[in-house]
Order: C-alpha cells, then structure tokens, then sequence
C-alpha cells in the first residue's frame, strides 16, 4: 500500500471511528486527482484523493454547494480535509453516460442533460465564484494543440509560414468565442462525467475547472464529445432545439439559430484543439496512453468543421496535407481525412 494511500486510509479510520470499512478504485481522470468508493454499513460514499501539492480542492467545495442550491445533481462534500487533499462526497452510481448511450437511450439522456446544462446557464456564477474564461485561457489551450500535439506527439517543426496560419486561425476562433453571452460552463461536460442516475438524471461530476465563458461551449462538449460521435444532421437538430430553448428561458437574445451554429462550429474547433493537444501531453508527460485513441475522432470534428468555414479554409487544407497523413502513420487511421462530422 502506498503512502499516500495509508494517509487516507488512516483519515477514513478517524472519521469512521475505527468501524470497518471497505476501500476499493473508483475511478481516475486525466488530473493527478483519484477516487475511491467506501461501503460501510451496506452504503457507499465516495473519497477524493486531491494532493494538495497539485489540485486545490476550494472550488470543488465551493461550486458543489452552489450548483446544489438550484438543483443540479452533484456530489455534496460530507467533509474535507485540504491540508491533505481528502474530500468524502456522496454517490452518484457506476453508471457513465458513455456505455448507456445509443440510437435508443440518446434523445432520453441528452434530454435530460441539456435540461440540466440549461440550469446551469441560467442560474450558475459568471463572476466571483468563477474565473473568466478569456483571451488569454482561450489562446493557451489552443498552444497546447501546437505544442504537445504538433511540436511532441508528431515532431512537427513549424515554419514561419504555418505558425503565422496557427496564430490566425487561434485568433479567429478566440474572437469568435468572446462575442457569445457569457454563462456558467462546467467545461467537460461530457459522456464520461455525466452519470445515469435515478431520479434526478444526471449526476454531474468533475466540475471544479468551471468558468464564465461562451454560450456553447458545454453544448460542444456534450453533442460533439470526443468519446463517442453522432451524425452531423442530428447534431444540428439538437443545436437548434437548444438555441430555442436558451432564448426562451433568457440566456441568450440572438434569434437566429445559424448565427448560433456558427459559434457551436467554431467553438467546437476551439475545444477539440485543446483537447488534442491534452491527449498527447496526457501520454508523453503524465505516462497515459489511452486517450490517444480518442485523437483521430477529435480531429474528425476539427476537419469537419473547419472544412464548412470559409474563412478556415487554409488552416483545413494544411491539416489535411500536412498533419493528417502525419497521424495516419502513428494511428493506422486511413478513413481519418473522409470523417464526417
């Protein structure tokens, strides 16, 4: 047993009073944070194993209590000690949205999600609790595509040519994010931190990176999820229904759906990049292999998108004579380039 796992094995006994319990993995994201699910007494609890040295833990705390307050299934926090990172919470289940989701189960969980994404765009923090989500983050997430995924992952060395395309297209996409209404975004608001519970459907996990930022950026990664991929018509129906029901309820009041399409594109363009380059970083400096799978259906979406955006069509050429046949070789991915979104 580790260290580590000794302490909060030890702080687990002091809550408890030493009566017997049951330790076993929960899960593990693609932070330095760990869970691990307690049964005690015929129940279950959940404990966050945050190491203080590397995860604050005051905005879990802090945004759990609040998304609780207007409804949204969260963990609540039974008790926290941050000197040593330890956080014991509630349970939201073993089942994710991913494995659950079919032609069958999709319009029944998506619906409850957005219903749930909705609350949180109508009535969560855009200032105080929550950092903005600007120029400046925007741009460094999309570094992170040219310099762990380009620069680490492919060993691509940029000419004066392609770096001056990358920052071009980065400020595009940036400039399009930051003229959409500002909301609560969760930020990975996906199939892997949606759980299928019963009642109040979903249960929302791994919300403590939350911001103040752009209208569709919780859309994007609910509808265009780097785990798992829906036909283009489809996305759009449910793009368009949601636009609907944002206007009704206030969040937004920019009538025209295409306009909000155009942002979900683009920010989706945003997202995925950022997402690339965390799969390669994941792997090359944190030894986790297993999001790499997960890359050529991320680009996919960037090569979809940017192929029906006029004003990205050099960055889309140059993906896709520069940089596609480059992963096709390290991926054996050949249908990459004829993805569809």
């Amino acid at each position: 047993m580790s260290e580590r796992l000794t302490e909060l094995t030890h702080w687990l006994g002091n809550l408890f009073h030493s009566h017997q319990f049951h330790l076993t993995p929960a899960s593990a994201d693609a932070s330095f944070r760990r869970y691990f699910r307690v049964t005690r007494d015929n129940a279950t609890l959940i404990v966050m194993d945050a190491p203080p040295d590397k995860e604050d833990s005051r905005p879990f705390i802090a945004l759990s209590r609040t998304f609780r307050t207007f409804g949204l299934n969260v963990p609540e926090v039974l008790e926290a000690d941050l000197a040593k990172g330890f956080l014991l919470l509630t349970d939201l289940g073993t089942e994710q949205y991913l494995p659950r989701l079919n032609p069958n189960t999709v319009q029944r969980l998506y619906g409850d999600a957005l219903g749930a994404l909705l609350s949180l765009q109508v009535c969560g923090p855009t200032s105080g609790e929550v950092p903005p989500y600007d120029a400046r983050l925007l741009n460094f997430e999309m570094s992170l595509f040219r310099d762990w995924f380009l620069g680490r992952h492919l060993n691509v060395r940029l000419g004066e040519g392609t770096s001056a395309l990358l920052d071009e297209t980065f400020s595009r996409l940036t400039a399009a994010a930051l003229e959409q209404p500002v909301v609560c975004v969760h930020r990975d608001y996906h199939s892997r931190n949606l759980m299928v519970t019963h009642p109040h459907n979903p249960g929302i996990l791994d919300f403590q990176d939350a911001v103040a930022g752009p209208v569709t950026y919780d859309l994007v990664s609910l509808l265009k999820d780097c785990y798992i991929r829906w036909p283009h018509e489809q996305v759009r129906e449910w793009v368009v229904g949601y636009h609907t029901q944002a206007l009704q309820a206030g969040v937004i009041r920019e009538e025209d759906p295409e306009r909000f399409l155009g942002w979900f594109e683009r920010m989706g363009i945003q997202r995925h990049l950022k997402a690339i380059g965390i799969f390669a970083r994941l792997n090359h400096r944190d030894g986790k292999p297993g999001y790499l799978g997960d890359i050529p259906r991320t680009l996919g979406y960037v090569l979809a998108a940017s192929a029906r955006l006029p004003e990205l069509a050099p960055f889309h050429a140059w993906l896709q004579s520069a940089v596609v046949p480059l992963l096709e070789n390290t991926t054996k991915h050949p249908a990459l380039a004829e993805t569809p979104s």
